[in-house]
């Protein structure tokens, strides 16, 4: 299962298509069939073409697929007629895709059922290539000349300094704020492996874990990346780390597909990824709208962020660098902010107040900290907002708050 552009447009038809090529998706169960269409599109066709080898598993998932805004759906009826015909109707109710659907069958009550439901092209298989061509061209003058293609979701990156500075702590927190927009998907990764615990800290149990993303990225698509997310409460999807030890190191390329394909589906892509300095090739790294430099004003944490950001975050032309210094007590420790500013070169951005017991309720409650009222959640609350453009909301306030899906 997995995913393919193609980026040719066949000579014949180099007009009728346009300059702005349609962005379609392909869902189709049967492999031999979906690869058929996907010939037939590629070869009278220059856009993007996202093929799905599955149907979505509920019709409460059509409008994440709908935000990838497609101009064309493409839906196979074979596999399960019914529910493709209430994929149709769903999907045309709720977005202004062109949907067609193909059938190896030619039946003609079924193509009135297809219409009835919002379909504007019944194809059959095999495809011809005029037809398809023909279908393509009639969608492309059905298309709002306003739409606005959606461009890859956020990729925000939380860095440790040292192990133990509170990276899961924040970036959970951080992930659960920008979550309680109704208008933006946010998915956090935990990619501190192999000992990640975002998870724990949210009170999920997860099925699935980051690890399996990974050793099958070769098909990994948004219909597979979705089986492998656990839902919280706060309306966050999450890609846990495993609870066991796994004996598996990743590519950096599958991390990369991991990624990728995470932005496509998501407004908001939060990752965790520890104190890991081996992800530095990746593009987590490369393509991070911000990176948050999680570290506290110790002499150990203030001295290991100094080379990090000598290292890697000293050129011109990289990802913007937040410098978050947590668990802040102004002079606490006989270093104050003129010591801090000297250390890391540049003033922090966020400076996160100590509530250790406020920390400790959470990871024995499992209840994520800006969904209460503190100097902690006020200030994750503003990190979040930050990113979005959002004032700041009134703090949720939940009684009897479950974590578990």
């Amino acid at each position: 299962m997995n995913s393919d552009s193609y980026s040719y447009l066949d000579p014949q038809f180099p007009e009728s298509l346009g300059s702005d090529p349609l962005s379609i998706a392909l869902i189709g169960p049967d492999e031999e069939r979906r690869k058929a269409a996907a010939a037939a599109l590629a070869g009278c066709h220059g856009g993007d073409i996202r093929e799905f080898a599955a149907y979505p598993p509920g019709l409460d998932d059509v409008p994440r697929l709908l935000e990838q805004r497609y101009d064309v759906v493409i839906i196979d009826l074979d596999d399960n007629p019914e529910y493709a015909l209430e994929l149709v109707e769903s999907i045309c109710a709720n977005g202004a895709a062109t949907v067609m659907v193909y059938s190896e069958k030619a039946d003609p009550d079924l193509l009135v059922r297809c219409m009835r439901a919002g379909a504007r092209e019944f194809l059959t298989v095999p495809f011809a290539l005029t037809t398809m061509a023909e279908a393509l061209v009639r969608a492309t003058a059905r298309r709002p000349t306003n739409r606005v293609k959606k461009t890859g979701g956020r990729l925000l990156v939380f860095f440790g300094a040292k192990g133990g500075a509170g990276v899961t702590t924040i970036a959970c927190n951080f992930a659960v704020a920008l979550a309680q927009d109704p208008n933006q998907s946010t998915l956090l990764i935990d990619l501190d492996l192999p000992l990640g615990d975002a998870a724990l800290n949210l009170g999920l149990v997860a099925e699935y874990s980051t690890v399996n993303a990974l050793q099958d990225s070769g098909r990994l698509d948004s219909a597979f990346l979705s089986k492998l997310l656990v839902k919280h409460n706060s309306g966050l999807y999450v890609l846990a780390a495993p609870g066991k030890f796994p004996q598996y190191l990743a590519s950096n390329e599958s991390i990369d597909r991991l990624l990728s394909v995470a932005r496509a589906d998501f407004d908001n892509v939060v990752v965790d990824v520890g104190s890991r300095l081996d992800l530095a090739g990746t593009a987590l790294f490369k393509d991070a709208k911000t990176i948050y430099l999680v570290t506290q004003a110790g002499i150990p944490e203030l001295r290991n962020s100094n080379r990090l950001i000598s290292q890697f975050f000293g050129g011109a032309g990289g990802p913007k660098l937040d410098i978050v210094i947590n668990r802040y007590q102004p002079r606490a420790l006989g270093v104050g902010d003129e010591h801090i500013t000297k250390a890391l070169t540049r003033a922090p951005q966020w400076q996160i107040p100590n509530d250790y017991a406020a920390v400790r309720r959470m990871q024995n409650t499992a209840t994520p900290l800006v969904l209460e009222d503190s100097p902690i959640s006020r200030l994750i609350r503003q990190m979040a907002n930050s990113v979005t453009g959002q004032p700041e909301a009134a703090p949720v306030k939940k009684k009897g708050f479950s974590l578990f899906k």
